[in-house]
């Protein structure tokens, strides 16, 4: 990878993983499913009418949108809402890694190298270290939707590779208006009207705040950056960047929610580091000292 796209990388990581904080308050502001709804309706909304319809089939970008929309987001803003805390939840959607590389190899015939395998190898040992460290751990529900919907993230990027070629930007704001309605539906179902109608006629500042990093940074920017990066490298190089997204939320966490940031913790998190600079330059390291 080109440092640009490593810096590019790293910086979704960190807006990804500061993301989970921004959830916990929003969660806390209307409900769930309705907050989900509203993310991608605005990231659809007014730049759909912007932006040309991206170069991929309507079914990709359709199963795109529900995955990473209704099917991930919703479930795992669910988790949150139930009791998943924000740091634990940015590590358990960290199984998207090896999701995505798992599926890749069984879909696309995409073969990780040993260095790939080495790296992630390291960098799990640290994300354990980071999981068996937090204590209480969230209820068994939270943790089994949290662990879905890092599944769904996984089956959402290997759609994204699949749309290689198309316009990233496009392809994201498309594919956003794919979510709102069946979330809000969802949310009428579970919540009922009167929850679903308060927060909208009278927001706060808290929840046009959250919502806008949801939308801006965190959608429009993240995803089209991390697509267009999937398109561009193998499966195996992008999704361990991922990794990085529990560094970045335990350490909000603990800046943010006073979350405990503990010796194991920090062990974990340089245990991540060094098992993505194996992935990243372990091949160009071996081809140096041979």
């Amino acid at each position: 990878m080109t440092l640009r796209d490593i810096l590019l990388a790293v910086a979704v990581a960190a807006i990804w993983g500061f993301n989970f904080v921004v959830i916990r308050y929003g969660v806390q502001e209307m409900p769930p499913l309705l907050l989900t709804a509203l993310r991608f309706l605005f990231s659809a909304l007014p730049a759909v009418f912007f932006l040309p319809p991206p170069k991929a089939r309507v079914g990709l970008v359709v199963a795109f949108g529900f995955l990473l929309g209704v099917v991930k987001f919703g479930t795992v803003f669910t988790a949150i809402k139930l009791g998943m805390p924000a740091g634990l939840a940015s590590l358990v959607m960290q199984m998207q890694v090896f999701f995505t590389i798992a599926l890749a190899a069984a879909l696309m015939g995409e073969r990780p190298t040993r260095a790939h395998v080495a790296g992630a190898a390291v960098a799990l040992c640290g994300v354990l270290v980071i999981g068996l460290s937090t204590s209480g751990g969230g209820p068994l529900v939270p943790f089994l939707l949290t662990l879905f919907a890092a599944f769904a993230w996984g089956m959402a990027n290997i759609v994204s590779k699949r749309a290689a070629g198309a316009d990233m930007l496009a392809f994201v704001v498309w594919a956003s208006l794919v979510p709102p309605l069946p979330l809000l539906a969802l949310s009428l179902w579970f919540d009922g009207p009167a929850a679903v109608w308060a927060p909208m006629a009278h927001p706060t500042a808290m929840a046009a705040a959250c919502l806008f990093f949801l939308v801006v940074p965190s959608t429009l920017f993240c995803f089209s950056v991390w697509s267009r990066l999937l398109n561009r490298y193998p499966a195996a190089v992008v999704a361990p960047f991922a990794l990085l997204v529990p560094v970045f939320g335990f350490l909000s966490g603990w800046l943010v929610l006073g979350e405990a940031m503990t010796a194991p913790i920090i062990l974990g998190a340089a245990l991540v580091l060094a098992g993505l600079a194996i992935n990243v330059f372990g091949a160009k390291l071996l081809s140096a000292m041979r």
